[in-house]
């Protein structure tokens, strides 16, 4: 007898591994309901991550679980997104109209942390999240000019909050709309902080799935504040190849982990160039260095990003790979890069907020 219960139907959908990512759903937290009446069976999955480029692959594999159980049944399927917002570090309140702040770090400098981070946030986006941009680089914002949004200024409404401004579907925020591009920005430590709290906290964000927060470079004060102040689900950890950056990131990622940030994955970017005349393939930062970074800090390696003048040039122009070219292979990467960090934040356990120790000086 064709085995049909819902019990049944539910194991087998769970037991769906997606595309791209390689875990199953049940591991992911989906939520799996099912109804069969007779030959006709009728599944409801809910997923904590955006998919909307998985989603008629995913229906076409609920089809064939429940088929596997009963070669005649008649099957619908449904896939929705309903993102959560999940646990921040401490006991922090969640941010207004925010459910997941997510920290783009990188330790050094010149790695293209800014440029990953647009890029992931318009992949987000593509895929079906509502998605925002927080610039923390205070002295170095770049958002202003990749996003195409140079020389526009945020509008206050009540003299207290900003209204983000929005470029491709994306809410962002930057210094660099409140300041002359052209002069630098020659603020001490307790100023940086005080800019960035207000940024995080007086925008009036809209509702957003993710805010991706651009970090500078460094363990400093902007690192400090981000984990003692603002609500972090997660921090995404940027580096090349080359073992000097993976070094540095390293130190990056253990400050994150010992004030009680999880630490959702590496991304290395300029992982190879590809001669666009030969297509001969030369790893000008050396080999592997994510990968080593990854498995010596017991995290994921999210991805790959390859070194592209493309990338480049179009994020000069205010139109990254993800506007410029949403079909090509640059923003395909970014897409897969982007989901499987979406999926390690689904994935965590929803535990109790624990605090973070004390920061100390380690004297020697």
């Amino acid at each position: 007898m064709p085995d049909l219960t819902v019990p049944a139907i539910e194991r087998a959908v769970a037991a769906i591994a997606l595309p791209v990512l390689g875990a199953d759903l049940a591991s992911l937290g989906a939520r799996v309901e099912a109804t069969a009446d007779g030959g006709a069976v009728s599944v409801r999955l809910r997923l904590d991550l955006p998919v909307d480029s998985l989603r008629e692959a995913l229906a076409r594999a609920i089809g064939e679980a429940v088929h596997a159980l009963d070669a005649g049944a008649r099957v619908s399927a449904s896939v929705e997104t309903a993102i959560i917002a999940h646990r921040p570090q401490g006991n922090l309140p969640s941010m207004q109209k925010v459910r997941n702040v997510i920290a783009v770090a990188s330790g050094k400098g010149g790695v293209g942390k800014s440029t990953v981070t647009v890029n992931l946030a318009l992949a987000l986006a593509a895929e079906g999240a509502r998605v925002g941009i927080l610039d923390a680089d205070v002295y170095g914002p770049s958002q202003p000019r990749m996003l195409g949004l140079l020389g526009q200024k945020p509008e206050s409404r009540d003299g207290k909050t900003f209204e983000p401004l929005v470029a491709h579907g994306l809410e962002v925020i930057s210094i660099g709309f409140l300041v002359d591009q052209a002069s630098p920005v020659i603020w001490r430590g307790p100023m940086v902080t005080q800019a960035i709290t207000q940024l995080g906290f007086q925008t009036n964000w809209h509702d957003l799935d993710y805010l991706l927060v651009d970090l500078p470079p460094g363990t400093g004060d902007t690192q400090l504040t981000l984990s003692q102040k603002v609500p972090l689900a997660g921090v995404l950890i940027v580096t090349t190849p080359q073992q000097l950056a993976t070094e540095v990131a390293q130190r990056g990622l253990k400050m994150f982990e010992k004030v009680g940030v999880p630490v959702l994955g590496v991304i290395e970017n300029m992982s190879s160039f590809i001669c666009p005349k030969c297509g001969h393939e030369e790893s000008l930062f050396g080999e592997g260095g994510g990968e080593q970074l990854a498995a010596s800090c017991g995290v994921p390696l999210l991805g790959r990003v390859p070194l592209n003048s493309a990338i480049r040039a179009q994020t000069d122009a205010g139109r990254p790979p993800l506007v410029a070219e949403p079909d090509g292979p640059v923003a395909r990467r970014y897409r897969e890069i982007a989901l499987r960090a979406a999926a390690a934040l689904a994935g965590r356990p929803q535990g109790q907020a624990h605090r973070f120790p004390p920061i100390v000086e380690e004297r020697r």
